[in-house]
């Protein structure tokens, strides 16, 4: 089976930073995509980004030039490292992950249970 470890959630005021991390952990014989999704209060969820396993990322417009995310191959573990927070940043943060398991030849998108991520003005 296929679990998360996601940890790096919390309030700031803006201006703050605050480094997200999730870990994938499990039969994963390939992690492909891995990005970050945000669900606003009452609101939809919505790409804030991600990246490919060669490294190559995209971003929402609202977030770029503020975050950026990374991966660690080794560790099977994708961050999203947030600078310069507004309060409109606020939203529930998922992790996401396209993995391969083994005895499989497509992968399957799996979803983190969420961070809380809180930016007061």
């Amino acid at each position: 089976q296929v679990q998360f470890v996601e940890s790096g959630g919390g309030s700031v005021q803006a201006g703050g930073s605050l480094r997200l991390s999730c870990a994938v952990a499990g039969s994963t014989y390939r992690i492909n995509t891995m990005g970050w999704y945000r669900q606003p209060p009452e609101k939809q969820r919505e790409l804030v980004a991600v990246i490919s396993s060669g490294g190559v990322s995209n971003y929402a417009d609202s977030v770029k030039d503020r975050f950026t995310i990374l991966r660690d191959n080794a560790k099977n573990t994708v961050y999203l490292q947030m600078n310069s927070l507004k309060p409109e940043d606020t939203a529930v943060y998922y992790c996401n992950a396209h993995v391969q398991e083994y005895f499989f030849s497509n992968s399957r998108s799996y979803w983190g249970q969420g961070l809380q991520v809180t930016v007061s003005s």
